[in-house]
This record gives C-alpha cells, structure tokens and sequence, in this order.
C-alpha cells in the first residue's frame, strides 16, 4: 500500500513537470480535463459565458486533482504504519484514530504544512518523509502561481495580436504607393508578434481553451484578417512588401502546424486549419 502511495505521489509530480515545466508537451492531467470541459462548454448553442469558464474552471480543477492526489498518495503511505509508528497527543487514543480518515487528515495537515503536532511521525524514516510531503505542497502552491503568471501574460499577447490585427484591417497601411515601406515594416512586425503567439502555444497549450469572445480581441476570428492581408500584399510592386507578406504567411503557417498538431487534427493547409480555429472558438 505505501508503493502504491509512492507510486500516486510521482504520477502527480511527473504530470506536475510535463505541465508547467517542459515546454514541447501537454501535461496528461490537463490536457484531458481542460479539453473536456471545453467540449462541453462549446457544445450545442455555443455560449461565450459557459466558453469563457471551461480555461479558468479547468485550472481551478486541475490543480484541486494533484493537491487531492497528492494528499491520498501519502495518505496510503502513512495508513499501513499507523499507530505503531506515530506518536499521539495525550488526548487521542491511538487505536481509535489510526484508520484511512485519520491518515488522510494527517496527510492534508502536513501538506498543508500546518504542523498541528497532534499526530506526529515517531519511526526514523516517516520522520524524513514527512517533511518531503510539505516540501511537495509547497512545491504546488508555487506551480500553480508560476502556472497562472505564465497563463494570463500568454492570453494577455494574444488578445493583444488580435486587436493590432483588426486595427491593420481598419487602417489598411499598405494601401497606395506611399504606403509600400511602412506596410512591409507593419507586416514584418506583425509576423514576429504571430511568432510569440506560436511559442505561447507551445509553452503553454492550455491557453488554447481559453475563450476570448468575440470581438477585435479575439484572435480566432481576426487571424483570417492576416491571411487576406497576405493575399493582398504578396503580389505588390515594392520587392520589400512582397517579402515581407511571404514572411507573414511562413509564421501563419508555423501557428496553423501548431494549432493543428496540438489541438484541431485537421490535416488540411493552413487555410482549412485556421478556419478550423475560429469555429472551435465560435467565430464564423
């Protein structure tokens, strides 16, 4: 029983590591309960309030799974030692609070790093691995803030592609001679922000199920703004603006591998995959 709490302990912390701190995979954990709650909020009638909850609830759950696992892992470690190898307070009777329950708590005590003292580890080896189980929750806690602060700043710069995405589309700064030079530097610039959107993805895959309506700050629905904007400036007279709208397209292209291999499985060109993107994020 206590392999088999060790054994829990590691998954957990191997999931932990895939998740936040390998930066080419999904962590198992979360991409299976961030893409169910997904699928089940964009069911049906598509609603952006139901779609906006399925990345921060996702979280939310994930997280609540490794404490939860976590904490009945070391639960099954301490269980098969209990009483014999831990010293109780003077008002508790050790053959009366030496089942699963009193295992679990002492388990949520420690990791929680409380130390209330009324349970206590008393054979040598518990004594070390007691307090590796606090270093594990507090390991946690600073996973989940490192995990947030990463999250939001991702959602942050894609929101923000979006909207710069329909300013061009309103502004149109390639429009007319004059506007050769300032719309290669505007496409280039907007390649290297595609560029950033398509590490955030990679480094942070859960973002994908995070919902960002639908208005200019949606990037699912502006991206087929950039790909017309390719289309429209890839045969122009000035050798600059062709080259960069053929470097706009390449980092469409990157994001659209991206996006397919990671999460739509569309096997078509970056076109079909982007088109994908937006009706799995309700755009039209």
């Amino acid at each position: 029983m206590s392999l088999t709490g060790a054994a829990v302990v590691l998954i957990i912390l191997r999931d932990v590591f895939h998740t936040l701190w390998h930066p080419t995979r999904h962590g198992g954990l979360s991409r299976v309960v961030m893409s169910l709650l997904w699928r089940l909020s964009t069911r049906g009638r598509r609603s952006s309030r139901t779609a906006g909850l399925a990345g921060p609830v996702g979280m939310v759950t994930v997280v609540a799974t490794w404490t939860c696992a976590v904490a009945m892992g070391w639960a099954l470690v301490y269980w098969p030692h209990m009483p014999d190898a831990f010293a109780f307070s003077g008002g508790l009777e050790p053959s009366e609070h030496s089942g699963p329950v009193d295992a679990l708590y002492l388990s949520l005590v420690t990791i929680a790093t409380l130390g209330l003292g009324d349970i206590a580890p008393s054979a040598g080896w518990l004594r070390i691995v007691a307090p590796l189980e606090s270093l594990v929750g507090f390991a946690l806690l600073t996973a989940t803030v490192s995990w947030i602060l990463g999250i939001y700043p991702a959602l942050a710069r894609r929101r923000a592609l979006a909207l710069r995405i329909s300013q061009l589309r309103r502004a149109d700064p390639t429009a007319g001679r004059a506007g050769h030079d300032v719309g290669a530097a505007v496409l280039g610039q907007l390649a290297a922000d595609i560029a950033r959107v398509c590490v955030d993805f990679l480094q942070y895959p859960e973002s994908y199920y995070f919902h960002d309506g639908s208005g200019d700050i949606s990037l699912a629905l502006t991206l087929g703004h950039a790909a017309d904007l390719v289309e429209r400036t890839r045969r122009a007279e000035h050798p600059d603006t062709r080259s960069a709208a053929a470097v706009l397209a390449t980092a469409l292209d990157d994001l659209a591998t991206v996006l397919d291999q990671r999460f739509l499985h569309t096997g078509g060109t970056w076109q079909r995959v982007l088109a994908a993107y937006a009706r799995d994020h309700g755009s039209p």
